[in-house]
């Protein structure tokens, strides 16, 4: 094996490439040796599905010969012979989400100032986040050191993209060898990439992720109507580039929880692509929805750490999610190979590259096939991105690209000790290493010294110890027998460096040379073993327990109060309570409600179901459930979209939000649903999303189908801004005036546009819809097929407004204000569907009922601004008395929760009737959201969305206990309890868990105090 190596070390120079032609000149005689190298008695995986044991691998001229088994000859002469009898040969990993060799991405310069327009020189598109013109092989550089990192961890291609932008441009597939840039790239323009963040763009917007959907969303139908357009007045580098990436591998990072990578393939689908999707590593939460994506997977192996649970008060501070998925992040790869789902696996995520190896491993240990797991980091990566041609096995033809391991791959004890990238070696840890760690006498002239060696056995770490508090590092170097030290005795003296270099005797275990001390005189040294290497250091660590086993189930949503089963519609019959119908009937004492699927079946006295679990509710009361006209819990990041006056192409629909602990609260409210909207940040916000609170549904089977549209608009200080601060009077408008005129501008744009649709389109046509995968899919049809219109969804939206197809909830405060907006709202002959808020409502009550509007209203909230001083709390009552639809709404996480306690204010501050206040948090808000006919009442064949109350639900002192949506009980009084108790043993199982696999070894992590992100309408989120 020695020999070997001197031979290894000579070969590393050939110039295998060079055997080809090509257009580079040389200084000098030209090396025209083919690389002809044969690699025999090995165990070799040709791919990750075929392995011949004792076979010959043969390659030349940097590529596969071929691969022969036991006892085939050779065929012809010149090959260096390799004896690897022993050893294991694999194709080598490919990364393909990689941004090796790529420009650093430049950080956003702090500028307290928006900046509302691209500050992109050239003919480039309107937002600074699209770079759609940034080619990854026109940028590549090698970059020598990354790519020993990754060699190191077994890899030897990646394809690489600069991660930076909302869309990023091309990536191309190059491998790690360290040569000339034309001669490592092996596809160019390989994929086209994607994410939600704008990353280094210093422009306002996007400021959310709706904003970013919304962008992307944008530019696919700008993108089009620039191909198809004759007539258009721009020239768009953007638009033009990404109309030619369309035809290559579209990879997205979807950058987050398993709901971004379902909301990627979900906007994907509108336009009938098929993303490849970059994930977290936390599909296993999801694994069905992931599955029906039919999205291929770039998974992450970065498992998080236990938590150092040890103070029990910091432990408080780890959430159930968070410790749930520490145990079991790691069977994410198992859970999509069961499902099925091609995928593939990335080291980008890895916080330490030399983890990736023992994180595969844990990987196959929590169920991963082994063969399954090397075609995830071979054949698939390279079938992703077209590549399989090339590099993913070691078929005949394709590139050298391979590694040489001491045992199997999956063994713990596997060392790799090469990695070849197109037939160049590259060493990573000799074949014959020595381990030369423990304790060491050393003596520099008449000076003695204790030297300890620990850590890695491949690179050990030095150190001097001069007493058990006193230590010092030395620096030092060795292979095969030569071997360097350095160290200053003295740290405070510059110029105190001792410097040694001599040989190493692996027989007599010690070392000898000469040395020079820091004032230039020349001295022998020596050192000799006293110790061997300690225990610890040379097994590995095994765990005290073994956590694969008696591993916690998904739950659904995936945290506190989460179901192992998502709940279904049932049968029931509630026997014996008092019901308020919200319908002519009134209030019914002693009646029974039967629930048959998922509807009001019928209710009276003394019915009966066979077929139904019933439920006493003697001396409790029955209503329909609680809906809140004005919320905004379950939004993913970021509610509004500020950044510009007008926002209407955002929707709230894109990033409707399950994970949220305040659904399940509101249920105990007795809250069924909800309108969320976009906050108050400018004139035009985002549209609505109409939404029941179905505890552990995914986002859209949250959302209320056939449901009208709903959009948010805003009056008074939020949408000036100009009370932001100093760095925020640039966004117009800036005063009260042009909010009006913000309104005349955006409706005679969209009055403008709408008539010129309406020369093309027939009536009612706008964006039509057809079947993609499966699923239903907005696309563009009616704007392009020729006819060269330009699709903007910000005018969309206000075309549906003047055609009455989406209704406006206004954030209102002002009368002055609002009787501005029903003028507007006249002058172009539509409907302000409701004023929200609307604390001076009670001043212009006669003209919001002229008007048509209906008002959703605080109880009592207010002296939190200016412009609410006038408010009061007979505004409601006032309201309602004037024959206004009125409702009461939160607009607070909390507040949601007791919104029948709000509508009870009106009785005491008006004298409103129990029956006119209850309709303020049920009825009225569904009227309002045109939904009435299907919830808001205790009625036959209306959705069963009905609450049983331990009181009369006006009372402050009755409590929601079963909360029905759809005849699905979510909500139990009686299994809350019961669900308390199993999150605190559950929890306390997890944190002996941690506590173990701290005490085994195992790396933690600092535990620390995270508060939830509530949003309300004037949340900033730029």
């Amino acid at each position: 094996m020695r020999k070997l190596a001197l031979v290894y070390c000579l070969l590393s120079i050939v110039f295998y490439l060079f055997a080809q032609e090509t257009t580079f000149k040389t200084n000098g005689p030209d090396d025209y040796r083919e690389g002809k190298h044969a690699f025999t008695n090995a165990t070799i995986f040709i791919s990750y599905n075929k392995k011949i044991d004792s076979a010959t691998l043969l390659i030349k001229n940097g590529r596969v010969f071929k691969v022969l088994s036991f006892g085939e000859d050779l065929g012809e002469v010149g090959f260096i012979i390799h004896d690897l009898k022993g050893k294991f040969i694999y194709p080598s990993f490919i990364d393909v989400f990689s941004d090796y060799g790529m420009p650093d991405v430049a950080k956003p310069k702090g500028s307290e100032d928006p900046q509302m327009e691209s500050n992109i020189k050239g003919a480039y598109g309107w937002n600074q986040a699209i770079h759609t013109d940034f080619h990854a092989d026109r940028n590549f550089t090698v970059n020598e050191g990354k790519a020993d990192d990754l060699r190191k961890i077994g890899f030897g291609a990646v394809l690489t993209n600069k991660k930076d932008g909302i869309a990023r441009g091309t990536g191309a597939v190059v491998t790690l060898n360290n040569d000339k840039e034309n001669f490592v790239l092996v596809k160019a323009d390989a994929t086209a990439n994607y994410s939600f963040n704008k990353g280094s763009s210093t422009q306002d917007y996007p400021s959310s992720l709706m904003g970013s959907i919304a962008l992307i969303r944008q530019t696919y139908y700008d993108a089009q109507w620039y191909k198809t357009s004759i007539d258009k007045k721009e020239f768009n580098i953007n638009l033009q580039e990404w109309n030619l990436e369309q035809t290559i591998p579209q990879i997205f990072d979807a950058g987050g929880d398993w709901q971004k990578v379902l909301r990627a393939d979900k906007l994907g689908d509108e336009f009938n692509v098929q993303y490849i999707i970059k994930t977290k590593g936390d599909e296993y939460k999801r694994i069905d929805e992931i599955k029906k994506s039919n999205a291929k997977i770039i998974t992450s192996l970065n498992f998080p750490k236990a938590f150092d649970v040890e103070d029990p008060y910091k432990a408080n501070w780890v959430s159930l999610e968070e410790m749930k998925n520490w145990e079991l992040a790691p069977t994410n790869c198992a859970a999509l190979a069961k499902a099925g789902i091609d995928f593939s696996l990335t080291a980008s995520d890895v916080e330490k590259k030399d983890d990736f190896l023992s994180n595969l491993r844990k990987a196959v240990k929590y169920g991963l096939d082994s063969t399954l797991a090397l075609k995830s980091l071979t054949y698939n990566p390279a079938m992703f991105v077209n590549v399989y041609d090339k590099v993913g096995s070691l078929d005949a033809g394709k590139l050298a690209n391979f590694f040489i391991t001491s045992k199997p791959l999956f063994d713990a004890q596997c060392e790799i000790n090469e990695n070849w990238i197109q037939g160049k070696r590259y060493e990573i840890k000799a074949f014959d290493a020595k381990d030369i760690r423990g304790e060491y006498a050393l003596a520099v002239s008449s000076n003695k010294y204790k030297l300890r060696l620990s850590g890695d056995a491949s690179s050990p770490k030095a150190q001097l110890i001069l007493s058990d508090t006193n230590k010092l590092d030395v620096k030092l170097s060795y292979k095969d027998n030569d071997i360097s030290l350095s160290f200053s005795i003295d740290k405070k003296v510059e110029q105190s460096k001792i410097r040694l270099t001599g040989t190493i005797d692996y027989n007599t275990k010690s070392w000898s040379g000469n040395g020079q001390m820091p004032n230039g005189d020349w001295i022998t040294w020596s050192a000799a073993q006293i110790k061997g290497p300690d225990a610890d250091t040379t097994k590995p660590k095994k765990d005290t327990i073994d956590i694969t086993k008696n591993l916690g189930k998904v739950i659904f949503p995936f945290l506190g109060y989460g179901n192992e089963q998502i709940p279904t519609q049932e049968n029931f019959l509630i026997k014996n309570g008092t019901v308020w119908t919200n319908e002519a009937e009134g209030i019914l004492q002693n009646t029974d409600v039967i629930i048959r699927t998922g509807k009001i079946s019928s209710f009276g006295k003394n019915l009966a179901c066979a077929d139904c679990k019933t439920i006493d509710a003697t001396n409790k009361f029955v209503t329909a459930g609680i809906i809140d006209e004005h919320n905004h819990i379950a939004i993913q990041e970021g509610v509004n979209e500020g950044t510009k006056a007008s926002s209407a192409e955002v929707r709230i629909g894109d990033v409707v939000s399950c994970d949220d602990i305040n659904i399940y609260r509101q249920l105990a409210g007795g809250v069924i649903g909800a309108q969320l909207l976009h906050g108050s940040a400018n004139p035009i916000g985002g549209q609505s999303a109409l939404v029941k609170f179905r505890w552990g549904y995914t986002p859209e089977k949250m959302k209320i189908e056939g449901a009208d549209g709903f959009i948010k608009f805003a009056l008074g200080e939020n949408v000036k801004q100009s009370n932001w601060g100093d760095h925020n009077r640039v966004r117009y408008p800036q005063t009260r005036m042009g909010v009006e005129q913000t309104y005349y501008n955006y409706f005679t744009k969209a009055r403008e546009y709408n008539g010129h649709l309406s020369q093309t389109l027939s009536e009612g046509e706008g964006l039509k819809t057809k079947q993609s995968k499966g699923k239903a899919a907005v696309t563009p049809l009616s704007f392009g097929e020729g006819r060269g219109e330009r699709c903007d969804l910000e005018l969309e939206a206000l075309r549906e407004i003047l055609n009455h197809k989406r209704f406006i909830t206004c954030h209102s405060y002002v009368q002055s204000e609002i009787n501005m907006l029903m003028h507007v709202a006249d002058s172009f002959n539509f409907k302000v569907n409701t004023f929200t808020h609307i604390l001076e409502g009670y001043k212009v009550a006669d003209k919001m009922k002229a008007h048509g509007a209906n008002a959703s209203t605080f109880a009592d909230w207010w002296a939190y601004k200016y412009e609410v001083i006038d408010a009061i709390p007979y505004n409601a009552a006032i309201l309602t008395k004037v024959g206004i639809n009125t409702a009461v709404n939160s607009d607070d996480a909390e507040m949601a929760r007791r919104l029948n306690q709000e509508a009870a204010k009106s009785m005491k501050y008006g004298g409103l009737t129990e029956e006119q206040a209850w309709k303020l948090c049920t009825l009225n808000p569904a009227k309002m959201l045109h939904l009435d006919k299907q919830t808001g009442s205790i009625k036959v064949g209306k959705d069963a969305d009905v609450v049983v109350w331990s009181a009369n639900p006006l009372s402050i002192y009755a409590k929601a206990e079963k909360t029905f949506v759809d005849g699905i009980l979510f909500f139990d009084i009686e299994k809350d309890l019961q669900k308390r108790e199993e999150i605190k043993k559950e929890r306390a199982r997890l944190i002996q868990k941690m506590l173990d696999d701290k005490k085994g070894g195992g790396a933690t992590q600092e535990p620390s105090a995270k508060g939830r992100k509530e949003y309300s309408c004037g949340d900033n989120d730029k």
